[in-house]
């Protein structure tokens, strides 16, 4: 029988850039080995050494994870979809019952300010003191912090913490809307809190303009009602579902890559976490960041705004907020998708018998730190001794991995373009036991370019551009755009 499976955009590079495969299939198992023998590239993500499917791929027919059918097992009619989902990386009660008498009072202004919420038999009086007693903290105030920062501030949530530490980019302006261009230079923190007590002079920002970890995290959850995920890598990914679940705290979640987002409510007290979702994080470099993949400037509001949407439901006490249910959006397509997620009972941080009881290094358990005896087996160059080695004459090929779009905003004298995707498959085009220095935006890609390669066999001297062509742009040549 014949069934569609969805590719994910972080996977499509290994699957012939599709958005869709079709294959001929009885079960889920049968139907991702036959993806994964159309498309050899895929199965070392879909894999691990054991043959069994990754943890942090997770597969759905229908709506139902298959973790909790048969498994690879499950039973496929003709014409079903499956979606992979990989990490990209409700309740009927308010986040801290609040008694009436608890609540504060509204002024005159601030009746007059929500009063399109007062006239709302779901919000009203009491809703919107409820609001006003809430407090927040959002991790990030960058393209998913921005529209979240500021819908809270104007829904009058009282309390807004705000947890960042970088300074505002021309980059970031595509999309982090509460940054302006007379704000390039600075911390992130003052920007985004200037323009929320513009907002909103009623709301009280409480900024920290520190990095998130495993020594401060507990300290800071613990003086708030909900949590909010608006971070951009793994670390601090799990590092801020461990500490929700361990202060007993609500995670309202978001994630986008390109033109797809995530969001959900993680509340172990009552649900999943996120660790029932994905038990472990991709191996580094397999899911790109935003710098290196890109993303559709819009996507992050309208993530943001649904994660806003959810933290004033949580607030409130509503039904019907997005606790065990994953929303999938595709901003390219337009479609939305949920798919049903279930409590683990083996999960080791909030299952039946938990073994995780306290913050962990999570630079390490994503893979991101080395071990101390490892010596590192890169060779690489800087932009200023690839500058010198060009103009020395010296016999050498220059390979760009990034996509053939980058490639035409710009590019390094002498470099021949393979994608990332394709440099296995095209790898009898680079000359053999020649040196090949090997590039991309930022070293990432052509770091993984290289494991590729040496994995297949090749022969000869690999060299990492350290920095990519990005330092290329800022130490040799600045004629060149940086994107």
């Amino acid at each position: 029988m014949s069934v569609t499976i969805v590719i994910p955009t972080p996977l499509r590079q290994f699957a012939g850039g599709n958005s869709e495969v079709e294959v001929n299939a009885a079960t889920a198992g049968d139907a991702l080995r036959e993806l994964a023998t159309q498309h050899a590239e895929l199965r070392k993500h879909l894999y691990n050494e054991q043959d069994k499917l990754r943890n942090f791929i997770n597969v759905y027919v229908g709506d139902e994870d298959i973790r909790h059918l048969d498994g690879p097992a499950t039973v496929l009619k003709d014409g079903e979809t499956i979606m992979i989902v990989p990490s990209i990386a409700g309740g009927n009660a308010t986040a801290e019952a609040k008694s009436s008498d608890s609540l504060p009072e509204l002024s005159n202004d601030e009746i007059a300010r929500y009063s399109r919420h007062l006239i709302l038999p779901e919000v009203g009086l009491e809703g919107q003191r409820k609001l006003k007693a809430g407090r927040v903290l959002m991790i990030g105030t960058g393209g998913l912090g921005s529209p979240l920062g500021l819908y809270l501030a104007a829904a009058g949530v009282g309390t807004l913490g705000l947890v960042d530490f970088d300074v505002v980019d021309t980059s970031n302006l595509q999309r982090q809307i509460i940054h302006g261009t007379k704000d390039v230079g600075r911390p992130k923190i003052e920007s985004a809190r200037d323009r929320l007590q513009d907002i909103n002079p009623h709301t009280k920002i409480e900024a920290f303009e520190t990095r998130l970890t495993s020594d401060n995290a507990l300290q800071l959850f613990k003086e708030f009602d909900v949590i909010v995920d608006g971070t951009d890598n793994f670390p601090t990914r799990y590092l801020v579902n461990d500490a929700s679940v361990l202060t007993g705290k609500p995670n309202v979640y978001g994630s986008i890559f390109r033109f797809e987002g995530q969001a959900s409510v993680f509340w172990a007290e009552k649900g999943a976490c996120y660790r029932c979702l994905y038990p472990e994080p991709p191996p580094p470099g397999l899911v790109p960041s935003c710098a290196e993949g890109g993303v559709l400037g819009v996507l992050p509001g309208i993530v943001g705004t649904i994660q806003a949407n959810e933290v004033i439901k949580v607030i409130l006490g509503a039904e019907g907020i997005l606790l065990n249910r994953l929303l999938l959006f595709d901003a390219w397509k337009m479609t939305f998708r949920q798919v049903k997620l279930r409590k683990d009972p083996d999960c080791p941080l909030c299952g039946e018998n938990p073994t995780i009881r306290e913050l962990i290094d999570y630079e390490q358990f994503c893979g991101l730190k080395e071990p101390a005896e490892a010596k590192p087996d890169l060779d690489e160059i800087t932009a200023v001794e690839l500058k010198s080695l060009i103009d020395s004459g010296a016999d050498f090929q220059l390979i760009d991995v990034r996509e053939p779009f980058e490639y035409e905003i710009a590019r390094i004298p002498t470099a021949k373009l393979i994608p990332l995707g394709q440099v296995v498959n095209r790898i009898c085009e680079i000359e053999k036991g020649k040196t090949t220095i090997v590039q991309c935006k930022g070293g990432v890609r052509s770091a993984k370019a290289i494991g590729y390669l040496k994995d297949a066999g090749f022969e000869g001297r690999l060299i990492n551009l350290k920095g990519g062509i990005r330092a290329w742009s800022e130490d040799v040549d600045r004629s060149v755009p940086k994107y």
